[in-house]
Protein backbone atom coordinates (compact mmCIF):
# COMPACT_ATOMS: atom_id res chain seq x y z
CA UNK A 1 0.00 0.00 0.00
CA UNK A 2 2.94 2.11 0.87
CA UNK A 3 4.23 2.66 -2.85
CA UNK A 4 0.19 3.63 -4.24
CA UNK A 5 0.11 5.96 -1.55
CA UNK A 6 3.38 7.68 -2.10
CA UNK A 7 2.04 7.48 -6.01
CA UNK A 8 -0.72 9.13 -5.42
CA UNK A 9 0.64 11.67 -3.32
CA UNK A 10 3.17 12.82 -6.18
CA UNK A 11 0.52 13.36 -8.39
CA UNK A 12 -1.31 15.74 -5.77
CA UNK A 13 2.18 17.62 -5.36
CA UNK A 14 1.61 17.70 -9.77
CA UNK A 15 -0.71 19.66 -12.19
CA UNK A 16 -2.95 16.72 -12.11
CA UNK A 17 -4.58 17.84 -8.60
CA UNK A 18 -5.78 21.33 -9.94
CA UNK A 19 -7.54 19.13 -12.97
CA UNK A 20 -8.87 16.73 -10.40
CA UNK A 21 -10.58 19.44 -8.03
CA UNK A 22 -12.12 20.98 -10.73
CA UNK A 23 -13.45 17.84 -12.17
CA UNK A 24 -15.06 17.58 -8.51
CA UNK A 25 -16.18 20.55 -8.40
CA UNK A 26 -18.21 19.82 -11.80
CA UNK A 27 -20.11 16.70 -10.42
CA UNK A 28 -20.88 19.03 -7.50
CA UNK A 29 -22.48 21.26 -9.95
CA UNK A 30 -24.20 19.18 -11.36
CA UNK A 31 -25.95 17.60 -8.28
CA UNK A 32 -27.44 21.44 -7.75
CA UNK A 33 -28.43 22.02 -11.29
CA UNK A 34 -32.07 20.44 -11.39
CA UNK A 35 -33.94 17.76 -11.97
CA UNK A 36 -33.37 17.35 -15.78
CA UNK A 37 -29.56 17.48 -15.31
CA UNK A 38 -29.36 14.65 -12.72
CA UNK A 39 -31.39 12.31 -15.22
CA UNK A 40 -29.11 13.10 -18.08
CA UNK A 41 -26.21 12.15 -15.67
CA UNK A 42 -28.05 9.09 -14.90
CA UNK A 43 -28.55 8.57 -18.74
CA UNK A 44 -24.78 8.70 -19.02
CA UNK A 45 -24.08 5.86 -16.38
CA UNK A 46 -26.76 3.78 -17.89
CA UNK A 47 -24.67 4.08 -21.11
CA UNK A 48 -21.67 3.35 -19.99
CA UNK A 49 -22.71 -0.04 -18.44
CA UNK A 50 -20.03 -2.11 -20.61
CA UNK A 51 -19.28 0.59 -22.96
CA UNK A 52 -16.80 3.08 -22.75
CA UNK A 53 -16.93 6.45 -20.62
CA UNK A 54 -15.69 8.71 -23.46
CA UNK A 55 -18.18 7.36 -26.01
CA UNK A 56 -20.84 7.50 -23.23
CA UNK A 57 -19.46 11.22 -22.62
CA UNK A 58 -19.70 11.71 -26.79
CA UNK A 59 -23.04 10.25 -26.52
CA UNK A 60 -24.28 12.19 -23.72
CA UNK A 61 -23.31 15.79 -25.43
CA UNK A 62 -25.00 14.40 -29.00
CA UNK A 63 -28.27 13.87 -27.12
CA UNK A 64 -28.71 16.24 -24.30
CA UNK A 65 -32.53 16.91 -23.62
CA UNK A 66 -33.57 14.57 -25.93
CA UNK A 67 -32.64 11.91 -23.43
CA UNK A 68 -36.00 13.18 -21.17
CA UNK A 69 -37.85 13.33 -24.34
CA UNK A 70 -36.77 10.80 -27.32
CA UNK A 71 -39.30 7.77 -27.99
CA UNK A 72 -37.28 4.08 -27.45
CA UNK A 73 -37.49 3.23 -30.81
CA UNK A 74 -35.79 6.67 -31.50
CA UNK A 75 -33.54 6.73 -28.80
CA UNK A 76 -32.39 3.67 -29.81
CA UNK A 77 -31.52 4.52 -33.42
CA UNK A 78 -30.26 7.80 -32.28
CA UNK A 79 -27.33 5.30 -30.24
CA UNK A 80 -27.30 3.03 -33.34
CA UNK A 81 -25.61 6.04 -35.03
CA UNK A 82 -23.69 6.83 -32.34
CA UNK A 83 -22.27 4.03 -32.00
CA UNK A 84 -23.40 2.27 -28.76
CA UNK A 85 -22.76 -1.29 -28.08
CA UNK A 86 -26.38 -2.23 -27.09
CA UNK A 87 -28.80 0.69 -28.33
CA UNK A 88 -31.69 -1.28 -27.74
CA UNK A 89 -31.37 -2.45 -24.30
CA UNK A 90 -30.03 0.99 -23.09
CA UNK A 91 -33.18 2.97 -24.78
CA UNK A 92 -35.13 0.42 -23.05
CA UNK A 93 -33.35 1.16 -19.70
CA UNK A 94 -33.35 5.12 -20.21
CA UNK A 95 -37.14 5.32 -21.24
CA UNK A 96 -38.23 2.60 -17.88
CA UNK A 97 -36.21 5.14 -16.09
CA UNK A 98 -38.18 8.45 -16.63
CA UNK A 99 -40.95 6.28 -14.73
CA UNK A 100 -38.60 6.85 -11.83
CA UNK A 101 -37.13 10.15 -11.58
CA UNK A 102 -39.68 12.17 -9.35
CA UNK A 103 -39.21 9.33 -6.62
CA UNK A 104 -35.13 9.49 -7.82
CA UNK A 105 -35.19 13.14 -7.23
CA UNK A 106 -37.37 13.25 -3.70
CA UNK A 107 -34.83 11.00 -2.24
CA UNK A 108 -31.94 12.40 -3.31
CA UNK A 109 -33.04 15.71 -1.22
CA UNK A 110 -34.41 13.80 2.02
CA UNK A 111 -31.54 11.06 2.47
CA UNK A 112 -27.96 12.61 2.52
CA UNK A 113 -26.52 8.60 3.41
CA UNK A 114 -24.91 7.08 0.53
CA UNK A 115 -25.30 3.95 0.86
CA UNK A 116 -28.94 3.97 1.02
CA UNK A 117 -29.07 6.04 -2.30
CA UNK A 118 -27.03 3.67 -4.00
CA UNK A 119 -28.50 0.55 -2.47
CA UNK A 120 -32.74 2.18 -3.98
CA UNK A 121 -30.85 2.95 -7.05
CA UNK A 122 -29.86 -1.16 -7.26
CA UNK A 123 -33.37 -1.74 -6.62
CA UNK A 124 -35.42 0.65 -8.43
CA UNK A 125 -33.24 1.44 -11.60
CA UNK A 126 -32.81 -1.13 -14.17
CA UNK A 127 -29.73 -1.38 -15.35
CA UNK A 128 -27.75 0.17 -12.91
CA UNK A 129 -25.61 -1.67 -10.48
CA UNK A 130 -23.73 -1.16 -7.43
CA UNK A 131 -20.72 0.17 -9.92
CA UNK A 132 -23.24 2.71 -11.88
CA UNK A 133 -25.02 3.99 -8.87
CA UNK A 134 -21.54 4.33 -7.49
CA UNK A 135 -20.60 6.39 -10.71
CA UNK A 136 -24.02 8.06 -10.93
CA UNK A 137 -23.79 9.16 -7.17
CA UNK A 138 -20.07 10.62 -7.51
CA UNK A 139 -21.17 12.13 -10.48
CA UNK A 140 -23.88 14.79 -8.90
CA UNK A 141 -21.50 15.25 -5.94
CA UNK A 142 -21.19 12.20 -3.31
CA UNK A 143 -18.12 11.31 -2.61
CA UNK A 144 -17.89 8.29 0.03
CA UNK A 145 -18.60 5.05 -2.55
CA UNK A 146 -16.31 3.55 -4.52
CA UNK A 147 -16.42 3.09 -8.53
CA UNK A 148 -15.16 -0.62 -8.89
CA UNK A 149 -14.31 -1.12 -12.35
CA UNK A 150 -11.59 -3.29 -14.27
CA UNK A 151 -8.79 -0.54 -14.24
CA UNK A 152 -9.35 0.02 -10.41
CA UNK A 153 -9.19 -3.79 -9.89
CA UNK A 154 -6.09 -3.88 -12.51
CA UNK A 155 -4.49 -1.30 -10.46
CA UNK A 156 -5.12 -3.10 -6.21
CA UNK A 157 -4.20 -6.29 -7.99
CA UNK A 158 -0.68 -4.64 -9.83
CA UNK A 159 0.06 -3.41 -5.94
CA UNK A 160 -1.06 -6.32 -4.27
CA UNK A 161 -3.97 -5.35 -2.41
CA UNK A 162 -6.66 -7.54 -3.85
CA UNK A 163 -6.53 -10.97 -5.20
CA UNK A 164 -8.07 -10.76 -8.77
CA UNK A 165 -11.75 -11.95 -8.70
CA UNK A 166 -12.32 -14.77 -10.79
CA UNK A 167 -15.18 -13.58 -12.38
CA UNK A 168 -15.80 -10.61 -14.34
CA UNK A 169 -19.07 -9.57 -12.60
CA UNK A 170 -18.78 -8.99 -9.27
CA UNK A 171 -20.95 -10.44 -6.48
CA UNK A 172 -22.09 -7.75 -3.67
CA UNK A 173 -20.34 -9.07 -1.31
CA UNK A 174 -17.10 -8.56 -3.06
CA UNK A 175 -18.01 -5.53 -4.37
CA UNK A 176 -17.99 -4.58 -0.61
CA UNK A 177 -15.28 -6.15 0.06
CA UNK A 178 -13.01 -4.48 -2.45
CA UNK A 179 -14.85 -0.95 -1.74
CA UNK A 180 -13.40 -1.67 2.01
CA UNK A 181 -9.78 -2.08 0.50
CA UNK A 182 -10.21 1.18 -1.33
CA UNK A 183 -11.63 2.96 2.18
CA UNK A 184 -8.61 2.20 3.76
CA UNK A 185 -6.18 3.99 1.15
CA UNK A 186 -8.56 6.28 1.32
CA UNK A 187 -8.31 6.72 5.15
CA UNK A 188 -4.62 7.09 4.44
CA UNK A 189 -4.58 9.76 1.92
CA UNK A 190 -7.16 11.71 3.20
CA UNK A 191 -9.11 11.66 0.47
CA UNK A 192 -13.20 10.82 -0.44
CA UNK A 193 -13.72 7.83 -2.47
CA UNK A 194 -14.69 9.61 -5.07
CA UNK A 195 -11.22 11.77 -5.21
CA UNK A 196 -9.63 8.99 -4.85
CA UNK A 197 -10.95 7.04 -7.83
CA UNK A 198 -10.33 9.92 -9.97
CA UNK A 199 -6.49 9.62 -9.05
CA UNK A 200 -6.05 5.76 -9.31
CA UNK A 201 -8.14 6.07 -13.38
CA UNK A 202 -5.53 8.75 -13.92
CA UNK A 203 -2.89 6.60 -12.65
CA UNK A 204 -4.12 3.77 -14.59
CA UNK A 205 -4.84 5.32 -17.85
CA UNK A 206 -3.53 8.59 -17.73
CA UNK A 207 -6.89 10.02 -18.60
CA UNK A 208 -9.31 12.43 -16.09
CA UNK A 209 -13.11 11.49 -17.35
CA UNK A 210 -15.93 11.27 -15.39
Amino acid sequence: MKKLIKEIENLRNSKIKKEIDMRSKEFEKIGSSGSNEIFKELCFCLMTANFSAQGGIKIQKEIGDEFLTLNEKKLSQKLTSLGHRFPNTRAKYIVESRSKKNDLIELLIKIQDDLILREWIVKNIKGLGMKEASHFLRNIGYKNLAIIDFHIIDLLVKYGLIEKPRNKSLTPKRYLEIENALKKISKKTGLHLGELDLYLWYLETGKILK
